[in-house]
């Protein structure tokens, strides 16, 4: 009997998730039935959407439910197939789950490349973070050449990409990152025309040494106190991409709003957000671009990798403490 291991929600976590807050269970692998297929997930996405689906309350997706298994993208290989579409051998990526194997319908599920682009790269670069860059930039940011995109997180999954599609689009890029190393790589391996170490010195004068004109696309993924500060920079006509807010997940006091919002009105700016979701029936054609550039070497993935499904609670809590550098995975197994 094969067995498979699984991380369930225990309870809703107060501030950062603690290991309490997850139950740790098995069992026996069910084989597919008709239409189905079974995967054996070598890869679990990490990302910090992941701390909003914890929590009871309207959003843009139902929450887990307790005692559910932890919602994640994973990336694994077909070992069973009941499914005309997919076949055994057949790598894919899709919404598996923190745990070694899933049955799938086929539903929300692709199948990818390995020769093309290292497992990885799929839940990253040319995965959701790769998507929510594409569309939250280009659809919502709507970039033009010469202008100054400034992205927060910007040595993370989605920052990294967010930055070298701008500097593709012809715009300057300016990364705001936590420590020199980060704003260093950021620099000299994906080519941002500057970086903003936010835990040295003061952002707002960074901001305004680097955006001598304003700030024309601000892409945020953190929200707090940087939020404002970017909003205190902007260019007439900005456009402010609102795509997360890392910095207030495991608040456990109340939200903290822009106290600049009034810059909006000053500059005839706009601030949206997005949800990557919204485009899934354009992924396709994004990933293809996205793909392309990679293989002219004009966008570059770096992948963090954490290793053993028992060692997920404390992974995941490595991206809201601004440990990783480019996209985090969790590796669950070796597949030839």
């Amino acid at each position: 009997m094969t067995v498979n291991h699984q991380i369930r929600l225990a309870a809703r976590p107060v501030g950062p998730p603690k290991r309490s807050d997850w139950n740790f269970t098995e069992e026996a692998v069910r084989a597919p039935g008709a239409g189905e297929f079974l995967v054996r997930v070598q890869y679990i996405s990490l990302d910090p959407a992941m701390r909003g689906w914890m929590n009871e309350g309207r959003s843009y997706i139902a929450p887990v439910a307790l005692g559910d298994v932890m919602r994640a993208g994973a990336a694994g290989r077909v070992i069973e197939s009941n499914h005309p579409q997919f076949a055994v051998g057949d790598f894919v990526t899709g919404g598996f789950g923190v745990q070694e194997y899933a049955l799938s319908d086929g539903k929300d599920v692709v199948r990818v490349d390995p020769t093309v682009a290292p497992l990885p790269v799929y839940l990253g670069a040319l995965g959701m973070p790769g998507m929510t860059a594409y569309f939250g930039l280009l659809e919502v940011g709507k970039p033009q050449p010469g202008q100054t995109v400034v992205v927060s997180a910007a040595a993370g999954a989605v920052g990294t990409v967010v930055g070298q599609i701008a500097k593709i689009k012809g715009c300057r890029a300016v990364g705001i990152a936590g420590g020199a190393d980060k704003c260093r790589w950021i620099v000299d391996e994906l080519g941002f025309d500057a970086a903003i170490d936010y835990k040295h010195g003061n952002i707002g004068a960074a901001l305004k040494q680097h955006c001598p004109n304003g700030i024309d696309v601000y892409f945020d993924n953190v929200g707090g106190d940087i939020l404002d500060a970017a909003l205190a920079r902007l260019a007439r006509g900005a456009r402010v991409v609102i795509c997360g807010a890392i910095s207030q997940y495991n608040a456990t006091a109340p939200i903290k709003g822009p106290s600049n919002y009034l810059s909006l009105l000053v500059n005839r700016a706009s601030m949206t957000g997005m949800v990557v979701f919204d485009y899934a029936d354009r992924y396709a054609v994004a990933a293809r671009e996205m793909a392309g550039w990679m293989a002219q070497g004009r966008l570059k993935a770096r992948t963090d990798v954490a290793e053993g499904l028992a060692n997920f609670p404390e992974a995941l809590l490595r991206l809201f403490r601004g440990e990783n550098t480019g996209k985090l995975v969790l590796k669950i197994a070796d597949l030839a």
